[in-house]
């Protein structure tokens, strides 16, 4: 049903963010999330890199050069409890069909994700960053902006590399809406709390990062330009791995050792040979 002052632009945008949405076959995570052990490990503030395996997910890593093409934002508790028994949202995110929502964990069992924590964060400056992030919730996607969702049905554009990122922010006044961490990023930047490292000259160090690079990194300090990888890159954000986190002991691995099971079925043969 059409809601009423719907046009056509209105219905061509939620065909456009439809088709992006859709997941590509043949994804398979290499290493599955499993959402209680996320829980377990994730702290409010954190940030949990998504790979994904839609359409648009494509074009991103592409355009950012990264496995990461999704970020969302862990509350923790700090949602109610849904009435209907269903599982508590713990996570924020911001999608091109549904703009800022809350999700459970589960979402992303099937997905290989990284978590990216802030090092040293102050208390108080952990809620201000929660409670910024839960008042964007509502906030919604502009579905007009079709030449912003038309650049993702393009996933391997013929421009050069160092081109790329700006085109994440071709269009409309509001350009990245549709990824997340640019959200996560405003967050951030209420606390002053750094993502990308300043840029300055030292005495003979001049030489070792191009003109460009530094003018691009000083370039998408602005909260709108940041992608995810730029968090799994960051000096000041600490990544997290699960496994570790509970005294991971590489002794107790249980390896296949091939060399032992076929001498063990040699050894089985002989024996029913000599029966």
């Amino acid at each position: 049903m059409i809601e009423t002052g719907d046009t056509l632009l209105d219905r061509l945008g939620r065909w456009l963010a439809g088709r992006l949405q859709e997941e590509s076959s043949g994804y398979e995570p290499y290493t599955p999330s499993d959402a209680e052990t996320l829980r377990r490990t994730l702290e409010p503030g954190d940030i949990l890199l998504i790979e994904g395996n839609q359409k648009i997910s494509a074009a991103i890593k592409y355009l950012t050069q990264s496995t990461w093409s999704h970020a969302a934002f862990y509350v923790g508790d700090a949602l109610p409890e849904p009435a209907d028994g269903s599982e508590r949202r713990r996570l924020i995110e911001v999608t091109l069909g549904d703009g800022c929502i809350a999700v459970p964990l589960s979402r992303y069992r099937t997905y290989n994700t990284r978590i990216c924590r802030a090092s040293g964060l102050a208390p108080e400056d952990r809620d201000e960053v929660v409670a910024f992030m839960i008042g964007k919730l509502g906030l919604r996607y502009d579905l007009k902006n079709i030449f912003d969702m038309l650049r993702y049905f393009f996933p391997t554009p013929p421009v050069p590399v160092r081109w790329r990122r700006r085109m994440l922010a071709f269009g409309s006044g509001d350009p990245t809406r549709a990824i997340c961490s640019s959200l996560i990023a405003e967050a951030y930047g209420q606390i002053r709390y750094p993502i990308l490292p300043e840029i300055t000259r030292a005495p003979g160090r001049a030489s070792a990062q191009s003109n460009y690079s530094r003018k691009e990194i000083l370039h998408i300090r602005h909260h709108s330009l940041y992608t995810p990888r730029d968090f799994d890159l960051s000096p000041y954000f600490r990544i997290v791995k699960p496994t570790l986190e509970y005294g991971f002991d590489y002794r107790a691995v249980t390896w296949e050792d091939k060399a032992g099971t076929d001498a063990a079925a040699a050894k089985a043969g002989a024996i029913t040979s000599g029966t």
